[in-house]
């Protein structure tokens, strides 16, 4: 019976580490590399119609060259509100009006702020791996309580083995993705 509840927390276990990894993508997509991309402007919120709404709901935005993302702002009276969160964004971006479009050109990175910017990432990576370990330290006190109540010693070593491969997989893939994003970083 234990061995059953212990399994369904084993997929709970996974979505939650999963979750971990989701997160991180999310944190290296909001990272600026010198290209353009679309979902750099997933954390800019928009007070629009009185409620902070994020920037793909008030408008389309496209990445029609390498360094710049255009947003087409569906109603003229927020094209000011929506460059405004841009400016107070902290992205480093000096928005450009064009009617309703907002132009983002988005600058060369020196050798200084992509170094600085590697950093960010490991610190995001860092962090990933620490929910991992968390997530692995709650699946490891599950398998100790189950042990309390008459789990065999066998089948705790079979569960803890399990749950410790789960975790050096997910805290793979967070290196591979931290690997990644440098070298991305990096590239000129």
């Amino acid at each position: 019976m234990a061995e059953d509840e212990l399994d369904i927390d084993l997929d709970d276990l996974g979505r939650r580490m999963d979750g971990a990894l989701g997160a991180l993508r999310t944190e290296f997509a909001s990272l600026r590399t010198g290209r353009a991309s679309a979902q750099m402007l997933d954390p800019v919120m928009v007070d629009a119609y009185g409620s902070p709404t994020p920037i793909n709901q008030v408008g389309t935005v496209n990445v029609p060259e390498p360094r710049m993302v255009t947003i087409n702002v569906w109603d003229k009276s927020l094209v000011g509100k929506v460059e405004k969160a841009i400016r107070e964004s902290g992205l480093g971006i000096n928005p450009q009006l064009n009617g309703t479009i907002i132009m983002l050109p988005i600058p060369e990175l020196n050798e200084e702020r992509r170094r600085e910017l590697t950093k960010v990432a490991a610190q995001y990576a860092e962090h990933a791996r620490v929910a991992i370990r968390n997530v692995r330290r709650d699946g490891m006190d599950q398998i100790k309580k189950a042990k309390a109540q008459g789990m065999s010693e066998d089948d705790q070593k079979l569960w803890e083995a399990e749950v410790q491969e789960m975790t050096d997989a997910h805290i793979a893939k967070v290196d591979h993705a931290l690997e990644v994003k440098q070298a991305e970083i990096m590239q000129v």
